[in-house]
């Protein structure tokens, strides 16, 4: 069964901003780091960011241009929720955006390490 869903997608101008959700049933929750990954059509999927299990740590991709000063991770335990605040989207941006969970409590940035995956949303970003 989907253990994750992720929402939040759509089509935005470039400049504006989009928050993303990703709502687990797991019951293991409030014990797994989380991450958001993205995949562009014909490109792979890459990092974007990551949660620990309490959400006193976090980790954003090194390679992504600017992604620490516009998108940021969040999560809400009781919601068993975490979300990605995106702002000053750009036409680059446009992916489908994955949320993700692993058996471990810190973040980190490697596709491997995660276990359980989203079936992911769409964002796209006009010019």
């Amino acid at each position: 069964q989907v253990q994750l869903g992720e929402s939040g997608g759509g089509l935005v101008q470039a400049g504006g901003s989009l928050r993303l959700s990703c709502t687990s049933s797991r019951r293991t929750f409030s014990s797994e780091a989380m991450a958001w990954f993205r995949q562009a059509s014909g490109k792979e999927r890459e990092f974007v960011a990551a949660i620990s299990y309490s959400g006193d740590s976090t980790y954003y991709s090194d390679s992504l241009t600017d992604v620490k000063g516009r998108f940021t991770i969040s999560r809400d335990n009781a919601k068993n929720t975490i979300h990605l605040q995106m702002n000053n989207l750009r036409p680059a941006d446009t992916a489908v955006y994955y949320c993700a969970a692993r058996d471990g409590l810190l973040p980190v940035p490697n596709l491997i390490e995660y276990n359980y995956w989203g079936q992911g949303t769409q964002v796209t970003v006009s010019s």
